[in-house]
């Protein structure tokens, strides 16, 4: 019985490894002689890619930070390892210089290179599938057009046996829907652009809605939040930590500007995202705003009340002043902010309240530890809104500082293991 049990076994592994080498075999696209020709593409084709190629954050992801425009290298962490990103200049011999429209298609659309490889989905083309083919070809206009890097993106690092490409076919199967978006017919114009750019290049749910164990985004919390490489992609849909209500000019002014008054200012991953938002037209970003703020339709508003406890909670540095009562925990953090952070953060400051930023109202720390460790570089329209990094203070302090604006400044629950937090998010392990 042993034996029949073994070689059904045995038998069964071999059908799901044959059924996987199947899978993963895709033909071949012949390889230009070498790039297009510049001068073949239209030049308002070309700028229409390059205004597509900033919505997709091309250059976020392709351009690490010593090196030229686009020719890859950066480093994508995941929970499987990190994955290093392509040289996606028209260079002949490392860049995709050789590689047809159609190539370039076909990647984009069902995450396999030119050579039928499958390509892992750090390369986010379960939302690039959504794409119009009349855009992939004015992004791959653009792209053929810069300048040519010779650079080849140091080996994945994945572990055994995430390094098997032939086993992203099972992936695709359990996890991946190819096909353009299709426009709701209940939806007005403005709601379907935001949710072909947002769902599309924009692959907003990749940093804002969590993934399963096999890192595929979840079906049942889009928007939800997710954490990425340190940071945490703030939850967009009704759960959202904001304690004013985002509004349709919110919006649209904090992806312009990178903020909001009421809101607070980019930073992290988001930063040179607004920054390349900035270029797009009034109309796309619009409908962002439009897409996105649907899905806090069901969000309480409690705007008046988040206002009045914002304004009774600001402190001033006068002097002699009393201290607020608090609880004896929070006293060691109000004396930290009292010396490095009340001249700015003071009442009648130009600072967005702390009492409503969504980074001290959210139930996860990390953006408040890595925004106070780091300061704040925010996107070019909100440059006069810098912050100083802390990262001097010991482990310590920033959790009793941190303890203590999560005390004063919401009425939300402590965080709990702050000093814990604030040691994985300094030494990059907080993922």
């Amino acid at each position: 019985m042993r034996r029949v049990l073994l070689i059904v076994l045995l038998a069964g592994l071999a059908a799901v490894g044959g059924f996987f080498a199947w899978a993963s075999r895709h033909p071949a696209i012949a390889p230009l002689a070498g790039p297009p020709e510049a001068s073949r593409f239209d030049a308002k084709l070309v700028e229409k890619g390059k205004l597509l190629a900033a919505m997709g954050y091309c250059a976020v992801c392709h351009t690490r930070a010593d090196g030229p425009p686009l020719a890859g290298g950066v480093k994508l962490p995941t929970p499987f390892g990190a994955i290093y990103s392509t040289n996606i200049t028209p260079d002949p011999e490392t860049g995709i210089g050789r590689w047809s429209e159609a190539a370039f298609r076909r990647a984009m659309h069902e995450g396999l290179d030119r050579e039928g490889r499958h390509l892992y989905p750090a390369f986010p083309y379960d939302h690039f599938t959504r794409v119009s083919d009349e855009d992939i070809g004015a992004i791959y206009a653009y792209l053929m057009t810069q300048k040519p890097a010779r650079y080849a993106a140091p080996a994945n690092e994945l572990g055994f046996p995430f390094g098997i490409r032939a086993l992203l076919a099972g992936w695709k199967l359990l996890f991946f829907e190819a096909g353009r978006y299709v426009a709701d017919p209940k939806r007005d114009a403005a709601w379907n652009r935001g949710a072909y750019l947002a769902e599309g290049l924009g692959h907003c749910g990749s940093c804002h809605t969590p993934r399963n164990a096999f890192g595929a985004l979840r079906k049942d919390a889009k928007f939800a939040g997710a954490v990425i490489e340190g940071w945490r992609g703030i939850a967009l849909d009704a759960d959202s930590p904001a304690p004013v209500k985002w509004t349709a000019e919110a919006m649209t002014n904090y992806l312009l500007d990178g903020r909001d008054p009421k809101h607070g200012i980019a930073a992290g991953p988001m930063t040179p995202v607004v920054d390349l938002l900035a270029d797009q037209s009034d109309d796309d970003i619009a409908g962002l705003a439009s897409y996105v703020l649907s899905f806090q339709a069901a969000k309480r508003d409690d705007t008046a009340a988040a206002i009045a406890f914002a304004e009774e909670r600001q402190l001033v540095n006068t002097p002699g002043a009393p201290a607020p009562a608090m609880d004896a925990a929070l006293q060691p953090g109000h004396a930290i902010f009292m010396r490095a952070c009340v001249s700015c953060h003071r009442k009648g400051e130009k600072y967005t309240p702390l009492a409503l930023t969504s980074v001290l109202n959210d139930a996860d720390p990390r953006n408040a530890v890595q925004i106070t460790l780091q300061g704040l570089r925010p996107p070019r329209a909100s440059r006069g809104f810098t912050m100083p990094a802390h990262a001097w203070m010991s482990d310590k302090e920033l959790a009793d500082l941190l303890r203590f604006l999560r005390g004063h400044f919401t009425r939300k629950a402590p965080w709990p293991d702050l000093e814990r937090t604030v040691h994985e998010v300094r030494t990059g392990k907080a993922h």
